[in-house]
């Protein structure tokens, strides 16, 4: 876990999520400082600061966590606070490590990340870029990016939009799938919150399946799919005219889109 002073600029429900994913993992709160006109809730331990404080010593590492949107704004003091030996972490949805590099001249090395949000009970996944696939730099983030969980390494930062759409805004699109499964069941007569866990237990049990299995997702789902059975049925509704798979490309589309828009300069 890291032993540097850590300077976290902003701390909403990502970057929340992370701070609670690294104490839980041994980060010791008195070495981090959050930055966060918002006064979120903090774990013990954590200093929380309305604005930078001036002549502050640079911190080892400056986790950017703010809306990209905000990028412009907050730079100048921020190059102020950060020194060449400062590692930024970046999570900002669609801001490339050339455009940080412009905006925050002052900072050492540079590190792209995209958690996802069960990162807060280590079971997130982060895709992460180093520029020049930097191996030194690599070695030096990794754990505490892998302290929220399985870690990916992109070598292609163009494919940043496409994980940003399907794992980094993908646990809401599961949340809203499972979210449907449980009403869908309380439709049919079961209690609501019996339908609740019969709907989280199935995917949690799903997904620890397919991700054990050597088999391929549809040979798994044909394996629970007897011939004119109640799958079969199901399925039969939800393969329909391909609308399933069309609608989960254009959920994924819609966010890759909007992650290339981000980066293309100011938005609201």
């Amino acid at each position: 876990m890291w032993v540097g002073r850590i300077l976290m600029l902003g701390c909403g429900n990502m970057g929340g999520a992370m701070l609670r994913g690294w104490i839980a993992n041994g980060l010791n709160p008195s070495n981090v400082t959050v930055v966060d006109p918002a006064n979120p809730v903090l774990p013990d331990g954590v200093t929380c600061l309305d604005q930078l404080a001036p002549n502050a010593e640079a911190p080892s590492l400056c986790v950017l966590a703010i809306k990209p949107q905000m990028l412009e704004e907050v730079a100048p003091r921020l190059n102020a606070a950060i020194g060449s030996g400062t590692i930024l972490l970046s999570i900002l949805a669609g801001i490339e490590s050339q455009a940080l590099a412009k905006a925050l001249p002052n900072a050492g090395q540079f590190v792209r990340a995209m958690p996802n949000t069960p990162a807060s009970v280590g079971r997130g996944i982060t895709a992460a870029f180093a520029p020049d696939g930097d191996s030194d730099l690599r070695a030096k983030i990794a754990p505490l990016l892998t302290a929220l969980g399985a870690l990916e390494w992109v070598e292609d930062e163009a494919l940043f939009h496409a994980v940003t759409a399907l794992s980094g805004s993908g646990p809401a699109f599961v949340f809203r799938f499972i979210d449907a499964l449980a009403a869908s069941g309380a439709q049919l007569g079961l209690p609501a919150d019996q339908a609740k866990r019969l709907a989280l237990a199935t995917v949690e049990g799903s997904a620890a399946l397919a991700a054990q299995s050597d088999e391929s997702l549809m040979d798994l789902a044909r394996r629970v799919t007897s011939p004119n059975g109640t799958t079969a049925a199901g399925l039969e509704e939800l393969d329909a005219d391909g609308l399933f798979a069309s609608l989960i490309r254009a959920t994924l589309t819609a966010a890759a889109k909007r992650s290339r828009e981000l980066g293309s300069g100011p938005q609201r």
